[in-house]
């Protein structure tokens, strides 16, 4: 029979603090900068907690949703309003960064045979920073997000006004549109024991912030020299996004790059 992923969100308010005692202070500074401050700092977290299989033909679910949420706040009451270097006997050793925290949640959730088969936990720390986690363990794949600004206009010489007219519509007109982009850039790999992160978050940002914000941010597409050659579109964009970083990730692999141009309208690209 086939099986249905069911995902549940829930929230909880955690402190933590990114510092290895094998290091001196200077290098806890430079790996992680502001996350290493003593004692701590917090975030509102978001878990999402993907169960599959398949759909009970008596209730028509595949776990009762109660019931799931009954689990998920149970386990949840270790970590809600915690200091989760200091409070839980699951960071005494780790550094408890959203990749960790997300794997020991896994860990938790995956011996509670009531829930049904565990596919994901996704652990938000923020809007802009994420981290999966699946069967596979000791991996993990971490989401940032980021925001530009940009203009353009869908044209190609190659096509007559009547069909560009067709084929874009508004987004055709001569003095072109522009978009609030949400870009998420996803990298994959093992979990670092020494810093409990996948890729050096610090490094990423400064990657995408010269390789695509800048060149992006408040500019016209079109007068892109590698996007005045094609049609700027949101695919377009996308691939080009991912040939300007996928050799210069710091750390991991880069899994695909997400681009979103509206609330409604969204492209991913895995090369």
């Amino acid at each position: 029979m086939p099986q249905v992923l069911l995902t549940k969100r829930i929230e909880f308010a955690a402190a933590h603090r990114y510092h290895n005692p094998a290091w001196d202070a200077a290098r806890n500074r430079a790996v992680f900068g502001a996350c290493n401050n003593d004692p701590g700092h917090g975030h509102n977290y978001m878990i999402e907690v993907t169960v599959a299989g398949e759909v009970d033909p008596q209730t028509g679910m595949v776990v009762n949703l109660y019931d799931l949420k009954r689990i998920l706040k149970e386990v949840l009451e270790e970590f809600d309003h915690k200091h989760l270097n200091l409070d839980t006997p699951y960071f005494r050793q780790t550094i408890p960064t959203t990749e960790n925290i997300a794997r020991v949640l896994w860990g938790i959730l995956e011996k509670q045979p009531s829930i049904g088969r565990l596919e994901k936990v996704r652990l938000f720390e923020d809007e802009d920073l994420s981290a999966d986690i699946t069967a596979e363990g000791q991996r993990a794949s971490l989401t940032r997000r980021y925001h530009f600004s940009a203009a353009h206009r869908l044209s190609s010489e190659r096509l007559s006004e009547t069909d560009r007219r067709r084929l874009f519509g508004k987004c055709g007109h001569p003095e072109g549109h522009g978009h609030n982009y949400v870009l998420a850039v996803t990298v994959g790999g093992a979990i670092d024991p020494d810093t409990g992160m996948v890729t050096d978050i610090q490094a990423l940002d400064r990657v995408v912030r010269e390789r695509v914000v800048q060149r992006f941010d408040h500019r016209n597409l079109n007068q892109d020299p590698d996007l005045a050659r094609s049609v700027p579109t949101g695919e377009t964009l996308a691939r080009l996004i991912w040939d300007s970083l996928v050799k210069a990730i710091p750390a991991g692999r880069l899994e695909r790059v997400g681009l979103g141009e509206t609330r409604e309208t969204s492209y991913e690209y895995a090369g």
